[in-house]
């Protein structure tokens, strides 16, 4: 997935079992985030800090909604340890990780597997990609997305 893009409009299930689509939010821009995992220190700290960004971002018109190939029963149980309020996709099978191009070969302690490269995409009210952010500062992900939003979506920056 690149600048200009679309993304898919059905993005898969959530905590609950329930179908997310785009679609779902009406006038919404996105900020879809992929984590390699539940309830480890990088991605926790990134799911808080968007947690404690939202007010900021959704003042901008943005929904966030968080991709991860764990399980819609850990994801209930990471949402609700963190107290989560976005949707978190359980992309199992890494089908909407394959598309976004984020499944990829990781390495690690000289072992190689596939996983998930901590990617954010931004995009407009038409799931079009205006911004990647590759290089995901996990304990600031909320101020790193709004100070590469600032001024071009906030009519009055600070």
């Amino acid at each position: 997935m690149n600048i200009g893009d679309k993304f898919p409009n059905l993005l898969g299930k959530d905590a609950n079992g329930n179908p997310v689509s785009l679609s779902d939010f009406p006038g919404k821009k996105f900020i879809i985030y992929f984590y390699p995992k539940d309830n480890t220190p990088g991605c926790s700290a990134e799911a808080c800090s968007l947690r404690d960004g939202l007010e900021s971002l959704s003042s901008l018109g943005y929904q966030i909604i968080g991709v991860s190939k764990d399980s819609e029963a850990s994801h209930q149980k990471f949402a609700a340890k963190y107290d989560l309020p976005f949707p978190l996709i359980a992309d199992t099978e890494h089908e909407l990780c394959e598309k976004a191009g984020v499944w990829q070969l990781k390495k690690m302690a000289g072992r190689e597997y596939m996983g998930i490269m901590r990617t954010t995409f931004v995009t407009d009210e038409e799931g079009v990609v205006t911004d990647i952010i590759r290089k995901v500062n996990t304990k600031d992900a909320a101020t790193q997305i709004y100070a590469l939003l600032d001024g071009r979506d906030n009519p009055n920056p600070a």
